[in-house]
């Protein structure tokens, strides 16, 4: 089995909708670290379970500063985003989510 992480940087903002009082309903920014697990028992035409710049292009293409709200149709909370990582890569089973130094988010598939 092989298994390939990727570690990278998101700058971007979001507002949560949440059913209380929080400062996190008004627009704020985080620089999000972002570490995608791909696995495969096969390796690839090229050699490899997923090159790194798919990854990486993949992610932040879509994510780098850009107000996370406009971008996803669910409230981009760390947990809704892990998950939507998770979906973007084809043999990703786990994805971490630093929000802030001590606040992090594991989503793990079902189907790894």
């Amino acid at each position: 089995m092989y298994t390939v992480i990727k570690r990278m940087e998101v700058s971007a903002s979001h507002s949560l909708s949440l059913g209380y009082e929080s400062k996190c309903g008004n627009l704020h920014g985080h620089n999000w670290i972002i570490i995608v697990y791909c696995r495969s028992k096969e390796l690839n035409e090229d050699g490899m379970v997923i090159d790194f710049t798919h990854i990486k292009d993949t992610i932040q293409r879509r994510l780098d500063h850009q107000n996370l709200n406009d971008v996803f149709p669910f409230n981009p909370t760390a947990e809704n985003i892990a998950r939507w990582v998770c979906e973007q890569i084809s043999c990703c089973f786990k994805v971490e989510v630093q929000e802030s130094e001590h606040n992090t988010v594991i989503y793990e598939s079902d189907e790894a």
